[in-house]
């Protein structure tokens, strides 16, 4: 039975998600502004028309607008919301001037920048060590407890007792390696290395796939080798505050990984453009993991926030990265780009993620049977 749940839960729940974490991320860049003594003109929750806001003694606008898919911080010396720098500025009065952004120095802007994504990696910093404290860290050797009947590891000839080492070239430490490893590659041949009783040996694999539907109706496709765990091999080791930090990274390393490579997999088509989801996407699977628990959501966040950065620093003008990159290209010609180029480099940037957009919405509504259903109709 399928127990979606209600739009009323999803909207509250995509709500608690994003607006919490654009709040943040954009806090991060108004107090390394501050930190710097860059005036703030406006800080919004949201782009577009002002719906509602109060401007406070510094005379900062904190507002929020119409469209809820991001936010800006506007400081003294910005154009516009994506922060490209007003003409004018330099026209200003001298104690004005020395408060706009353009006037810091080239590293307390960078500072500024890379401020907002940094803020939404320690969010989940914060979380995932959090975890570590109340749930421990179970790591488990890569020992093969069982082997299913007719799996693909019982075809590349695995038995109970054999240690993984290697997966297609690729180190495994831990059941938990393999587990990731397998699970983004459905239908690859990889090959095994192992050792038996001490003996390196190497086999080859088909990933099988498995077709998975939760209780949301959700179809999942999934790598499978058929290998249950050897209970033995379970170390369930408590973490404490000071070693918590530790557990976190590595698991944010681990999730940028997986990220990574199913990102660079639909790149070179093996996996659909399709997977690819937008916020319709993320509103949905935010009323679905709110439904689950406290537990699953927080973690949900988590992974929402590394992605915001991780999306928030790719090089692409409008976005951190991309004045980022800028910043870069100026420490090392020693003067800022020019003018004209950074003004074309901003409206490609737009375009391209307005683009992104448009693709990611119209693979949300696909997901969400849209276009079957209008081939319905149409039919």
């Amino acid at each position: 039975m399928i127990q979606s749940p209600g739009f009323l839960q999803t909207l509250l729940a995509f709500a608690l998600v994003i607006g919490p974490l654009v709040f943040l991320h954009e806090l991060g860049h108004y107090l390394a502004g501050r930190l710097f003594g860059v005036k703030a003109e406006e800080f919004s929750i949201g782009f577009g028309r002002e719906l509602f806001g109060i401007t406070d003694k510094r005379g900062t606008r904190w507002k929020f607008s119409l469209l809820p898919l991001g936010g800006f911080v506007k400081f003294a010396g910005d154009m516009d919301p994506s922060s490209r720098s007003d003409p004018n500025w330099l026209a200003l009065p001298g104690e004005e001037r020395a408060r706009t952004f353009q006037a810091k120095p080239l590293w307390q802007r960078a500072i500024i920048v890379a401020a907002g994504p940094v803020t939404n990696f320690a969010i989940a910093l914060v979380i995932l060590a959090g975890f570590a404290v109340a749930f421990g860290d179970l790591r488990t050797s890569a020992i093969v407890g069982q082997v299913e009947p007719g799996s693909a590891a019982q075809v590349a000839g695995l038995v109970p007792g054999d240690r993984i080492t290697a997966l297609g070239g690729r180190q495994v430490e831990t059941f938990q390696d393999m587990v990731r490893f397998v699970q983004i590659r459905a239908g690859e041949r990889v090959t095994i290395d192992y050792e038996r009783g001490g003996q390196p040996k190497s086999t080859t694999a088909t990933i099988a796939v498995r077709v998975d539907k939760d209780r949301f109706g959700n179809i999942v496709k999934l790598g499978r080798l058929g290998i249950a765990t050897d209970a033995s091999a379970a170390r369930f080791e408590p973490v404490s505050p000071i070693a918590a930090p530790v557990v976190a990274l590595r698991k944010i390393g681990d999730i940028l990984g997986m990220m990574g490579e199913v990102v660079g997999q639909i790149v070179v088509g093996k996996r659909p453009v399709s997977e690819l989801g937008g916020p319709l996407q993320i509103a949905k699977v935010s009323g679905e993991q709110f439904s689950l628990g406290m537990s699953s959501f927080i973690f949900f966040i988590a992974l929402v926030s590394l992605n915001l950065a991780v999306i928030n620093l790719l090089p692409v003008p409008v976005l951190d990265g991309g004045h980022l990159l800028f910043y870069a290209i100026e420490a090392v010609r020693r003067r800022p780009v020019d003018s004209q180029v950074m003004e074309w480099a901003f409206r490609g940037g737009l375009a391209a993620v307005l683009a992104l957009m448009l693709m990611v919405t119209f693979n949300d509504l696909g997901s969400f049977g849209l276009w079957s259903k209008l081939a319905g109709l149409i039919g």
